[in-house]
């Protein structure tokens, strides 16, 4: 019944199943002074989202943004900076700026194969700790780490580590060691691998001929890190279905170290998105950032709300929880696996199975509630067929959020949150709430109307869905 609802309000739905457990999350992991793209909506409303069905599951959950800051192509960026960059400019321009050096520099290598040299050079100086080199290599973090923040804020995503590629630099180490302590390392054309033929996979590589390290090594010092310093029940990586050869890689190879909680590592992999033509215009080869995606739809959904509702309040905050809201929503609709083309008309149409749709069901609910007036608690007074059917749909949230998390799948909490409006906008069309004869009926309604304003927002919260009282 919904007076369990009405009395659990935040925690219906909520458990204790994952109470002592750890999951470890690694999801959006941006590459540093490298545009925040829409390739990069997926891992990181996957991740946002999962993050917070865990902890209403009662589980500790670990967000990490594993950043991309190690390699030579930061040696890139500090040749290109001394040679053609300013400090006003980047710090006035901060990722596209860092972004425009970048590719500068890429163009001008062509004619000059000299400066990749430099660039190796500088790369260097930044491992060995040269004072300058690392002090131009954390200013450039900082930049990217503010310019992305805003973003994350406009998606209401949270990490608790940043500990990206760099921080691992030291640790992998006693991993190459601890391999050739095990016999698993064999040469393979100057490189060192591990062998995976029996298990019908190409080698790891481990160290490239010239003794430096790769993804696998990174990953697989991450992995030991996290283990020894969160006990993870589950570690988790939100990232394409392109890497999947190289997740079954090195949990293939933890596995044959001896590492019995290689099983419970799990790539979580997606699909990518697209933009359908015509909907940023972009030069040719030319990479579409996130924040433009994201400022186009709240600029569409502030027109959209200025013809519909000239007179509402706080018309920007609005457009921006529709705008984002809009975004997520039409995202996690789709199984994660999925490929999206993404488009902007769809995804901000009032009707159809999208964020606006369900937004406007949530404050047309809000706003019999403000109409209501004070309610006295009434029994369950089940009358008609739409309420027997919004009563049975608001239950089985409980059930859904635990299938969400057996299957990595927040597109089971979208699509309930689809199923929950469409029983409500059903019941309210069909049946007389603030008008009913009988007041027991009425105050049935109003209470059957709050219940499924409560787990209306407590599923937007899961999804990072902004819950919007008016529209």
């Amino acid at each position: 019944t919904y007076h369990r609802i009405l009395s659990e309000k935040d925690n219906y739905g909520a458990s204790k199943m994952g109470e002592g457990k750890t999951i470890c999350l690694d999801y959006s992991s941006i590459n540093i002074a490298k545009p925040f793209h829409i390739g990069h909506l997926s891992t990181t409303v996957l991740g946002g989202a999962l993050y917070r069905i865990f902890n209403y599951l009662g589980y500790k959950v670990v967000g990490i943004n594993h950043l991309g800051d190690y390699g030579t192509q930061f040696g890139k960026l500090i040749s290109a900076y001394k040679r053609w960059g300013d400090k006003e400019t980047i710090e006035k321009g901060g990722i596209r700026a860092l972004n425009e050096l970048y590719v500068k520099f890429h163009q001008e290598a062509e004619e000059h194969p000299e400066y990749d040299d430099e660039a190796r050079a500088y790369f260097k100086k930044i491992e060995q700790g040269d004072e300058e080199c690392q002090a131009l290599f954390h200013w450039f973090k900082d930049l990217t780490l503010k310019d992305v923040q805003k973003i994350y804020d406009m998606l209401d995503i949270h990490f608790d580590s940043y500990a990206g590629e760099s921080f691992y630099s030291d640790k992998m180490q006693p991993v190459v060691d601890e391999l050739r302590e095990k016999n698993l390392l064999v040469e393979s054309r100057g490189a060192q691998v591990v062998d995976l033929e029996a298990y019908n996979m190409p080698p790891c590589i481990i160290l490239k001929s010239d003794g430096s390290s790769l993804y696998a090594t990174r990953d697989m010092a991450a992995a030991t890190y996290r283990k020894n310093t969160y006990d993870f029940y589950k570690c988790l990586y939100v990232v394409a279905y392109q890497q999947n050869l190289h997740f079954k890689q090195f949990f293939k190879v933890l596995e044959m170290m001896g590492k019995d909680w290689a099983k419970d590592l799990v790539h979580v992999a997606y699909g990518m998105v697209s933009l359908e033509e015509g909907t940023m215009s972009t030069r040719k080869g030319n990479v579409v950032f996130l924040e433009d995606v994201i400022n186009k739809c709240i600029e569409k959904a502030y027109k959209i709300i200025d013809e519909k509702n000239p007179n509402l309040e706080n018309k920007e905050a609005v457009a921006e929880a529709i705008g984002v809201g809009a975004i997520v929503f039409y995202y996690l609709t789709n199984n994660r696996i999925k490929d999206i083309n993404f488009s902007l008309e769809e995804a901000l149409s009032f009707e159809g199975n999208t964020g606006p749709y369900v937004q406007y069901t949530y404050a047309r609910a809000c706003s019999v509630l403000s109409r209501a007036g004070e309610v006295v608690d009434a029994p369950v007074q089940i009358t008609t067929e739409e309420e027997a059917a919004l009563v049975k749909t608001l239950c089985r949230f409980g059930e859904r959020v635990c299938s969400a998390i057996a299957d990595y799948e927040p597109s089971y909490i979208t699509r309930f949150i689809l199923d929950v409006a469409a029983a409500f906008n059903r019941f309210y069309h069909n049946c007389t709430i603030l008008g009913a004869d009988d007041p027991a009926v009425r105050a049935s309604r109003v209470k059957l109307t709050e219940a499924t304003k409560i787990v209306l927002g407590n599923a937007f919260d899961l999804i990072c869905l902004s819950k919007t009282e008016k529209v």
